[in-house]
C-alpha cells in the first residue's frame, strides 16, 4: 500500500466525514495527578493563557491530521506492523516554545532513551507509506500545558512571533521554584487517537492500541 492507494481511498471516500487523527502514548494517573496539582498552583500567573485539561494529557508521537473514515482502518493495519520496544520516560522540568521571550506554549519536559525516538520514527515511516507527510523536524517530546490566548499551538517559530508578556509572570514565579519532578513511566503500548474540536476544547478518543515488546 502506498500513496496511490491512500489517494484512491480518499477519492472513493468523498462525501464521508473526516476524522482528525494522531498517535500518542498515554501517561499514568499518578503522573497526571501530580501535573494537575502543579498546574493548579501556577496557572493563576498566566490567567489569559488557554490551559489544557489534565485528563487530556498525552505524549504525541505523530500528528496524522484529517482523514476520511475509510482510511482509518488502513492506518490501524499499518500501525499494527510497527516493531518497537517499550520506552522509559521521565517527566521533569518545563520550557516555552518557540522561545522564552516569545512564548506561545508552556510545556513539561520529558527525558527518554533512544527507544522513544525510534518508536516515533517507525510510526512516521509506516504512515508515510500511506501518503501521510513525513516529519521535517527532529522528534521533540513534551506535554503542552498552556497556549497563548488566540495563538497557534505549533512549537516551531511562526510568522508574527515576537517578544510578548503572556507568560512573563509565570516565568518569574517558576524561577523561584525548584524544577518540578513528576515521575516516570515504562510505555508498553501506543494508541491511535481521534481528536474532536469543540468550543469547550478538544475531546480525544482512543480508536486502537498497539503493544510494544
Amino acid at each position: 500500500m502506498g500513496f496511490g492507494f491512500l489517494r484512491a481511498t480518499r477519492d472513493s471516500g468523498l462525501g464521508t466525514s473526516l476524522m482528525r487523527l494522531f498517535v500518542a502514548l498515554d501517561i499514568d494517573d499518578a503522573i497526571r495527578e501530580r501535573i494537575a496539582r502543579f498546574m493548579e498552583g501556577v496557572q493563576g500567573f498566566a490567567s489569559d493563557a488557554r490551559w489544557v485539561n489534565p485528563e487530556s494529557l498525552h505524549v504525541t508521537l505523530k500528528f496524522i491530521g484529517e482523514q476520511p473514515e475509510p482510511v482509518v482502518e488502513q492506518i490501524k493495519l499499518a500501525l499494527g506492523t510497527v516493531s518497537a520496544v517499550s520506552a522509559e520516560i521521565q517527566f521533569r522540568g518545563y520550557g516555552f516554545f518557540p522561545t522564552t521571550k516569545s512564548a506561545r506554549i508552556f510545556w513539561v519536559g520529558m527525558e527518554a532513551g533512544p527507544e522513544l525516538a525510534s518508536l516515533a520514527a517507525a510510526i512516521d515511516e509506516k504512515t508515510a507509506a500511506l501518503g501521510v507527510p513525513k516529519e521535517m523536524r527532529a522528534f521533540s517530546p513534551h506535554l503542552t500545558l498552556a497556549r497563548g490566548a488566540g495563538g497557534s499551538g505549533a512549537p516551531r517559530w511562526r510568522k508574527g512571533d515576537g517578544p510578548n508578556r503572556m507568560f512573563q509572570r509565570l516565568q518569574e514565579r517558576l524561577a523561584c521554584m525548584p524544577p518540578p519532578e513528576f515521575g516516570s513511566i515504562a510505555a508498553r503500548e501506543f494508541f491511535l487517537y481521534q481528536s474532536q474540536l469543540s468550543p469547550k476544547g478538544s475531546k480525544y478518543t482512543k480508536l486502537a492500541g498497539f503493544a510494544l515488546s
